[in-house]
């Protein structure tokens, strides 16, 4: 007999108390739901039931089998209905949030995209820094930058997050071309003043070398546009996000500093709350980040 149908059919048996009701509910003899509970007992080298001419008892075997067979049956159900709303077009709002510079560079290029693909769905993007708080603030979705603490999400990995320094042609002009990052201690660096340890560098160089630099600079800022402008106007060194400042390199408004050193990468991963039936606008949005920033991803 299907193994499938035996589970069932015990499930039943427990909680409708007798193989009677079971066989009502199920249409069938209650030889036939007799049967079921035999060949499972034979199966298993157990008995399941205690049975009386009043009343029924699940035996210790029995009642942790039955368990089992709630979990298994409703994992069974997750995966019918998930298949079926596979079918469904994905449609309705989704609302999440990403930091301020990948999500100006990166994020909303690719999400003008998504909505093209699926014209159903919007978007309500929320563009903030600090850590996503997906429950409380009502997010469905976040991209963090740095490592993930919280226990109760899923995160998917995404290419880490690369900070580069650079600096504008007047500047280097005047103080000099750094060779090494221990030569950035005799230069103006410009950093995030948000950070625990601003004034510390991480850099990561050729064979994954880590050389960690203290610097000094003037100005610092909590914002990566105010630093990137004071870079362009001759302020000193600064450490921004790659994808920051790539079109000022490109068009030479700034020069890459130390082009073989990058702050050391940052792990970047797409977050979102653990959920057995994830509607079919978010499972496509999941897929479409993933498969666009992904570690895969070209």
């Amino acid at each position: 007999m299907n193994k499938l149908a035996g589970m069932e059919m015990f499930v039943k048996v427990v909680e409708s108390g007798s193989f009677t009701a079971a066989a009502e509910l199920s249409n069938v003899s209650s030889t036939m739901v007799a049967k079921h509970i035999r060949m499972i007992e034979k199966r298993l080298g157990a008995r399941l039931l205690h049975r009386t001419t009043r009343r029924q008892h699940l035996t210790e075997v029995g009642r942790l089998y039955y368990e089992r067979c709630k979990l298994a049956l409703s994992e069974v159900e997750l995966a019918e209905a998930s298949a079926s709303e596979l079918q469904a077009n994905p449609r309705g709002v989704i609302r999440l949030v990403a930091p301020v510079s990948f999500g100006n560079q990166k994020l909303v290029p690719a999400l003008v995209d998504y909505l093209s693909r699926y014209p159903e769905v919007n978007v309500e993007l929320t563009l903030d820094n600090r850590v996503p708080d997906l429950i409380n603030d009502g997010y469905e979705l976040g991209i963090q930058i740095g490592e993930i603490t919280a226990t109760d999400l899923v995160a998917r990995p995404l290419q880490p997050y690369r900070r580069i320094l650079a600096a504008a042609p007047s500047y280097l002009a005047t103080h000099g071309y750094p060779e090494h990052p221990e030569q950035l201690t005799m230069h103006s660096c410009l950093g995030p003043s948000y950070w625990r340890n601003y004034n510390r560098w991480q850099l990561l160089g050729p064979n994954n070398v880590v050389h960690e630099v203290t610097v000094k600079g003037r100005f610092s800022a909590n914002q990566g546009s105010a630093l990137r402008t004071a870079a362009l106007l001759g302020a000193g060194i600064v450490l921004q996000p790659e994808i920051s400042l790539a079109d000022d390199i490109a068009t030479g408004r700034l020069i890459r500093v130390l082009p073989q050193w990058s702050y050391r990468p940052t792990p970047m991963n797409l977050i979102y709350a653990q959920d057995s039936r994830p509607t079919a606008k978010l499972r496509s949005i999941i897929d479409f980040l993933v498969q666009r920033f992904g570690l895969d991803a070209s």
